[in-house]
């Protein structure tokens, strides 16, 4: 890896932050929920969530047009 890998980490670890947990004031849960939570939201985000860089498409649908 390069630094570069690692400032497309944090962006996901931002989002992620941002748009699971905090917006949802979760404060005190388990390990499983936690677990939980961070893998619904991977598939969120690379299934469902719009992204302005792929034109307004999920990395899903983007995917799809190119092949």
């Amino acid at each position: 890896g390069n630094c570069h890998d690692n400032a497309v980490m944090e962006s996901f670890f931002s989002h992620l932050k941002s748009e699971a947990f905090y917006s949802q004031e979760i404060t005190k849960v388990s390990n499983t929920t936690v677990r939980k939570i961070v893998l619904e939201y991977i598939h969120y985000y690379n299934c469902v969530r719009i992204q302005e860089k792929l034109n307004h498409l999920s990395p899903k649908e983007f995917r799809e047009q190119v092949v």
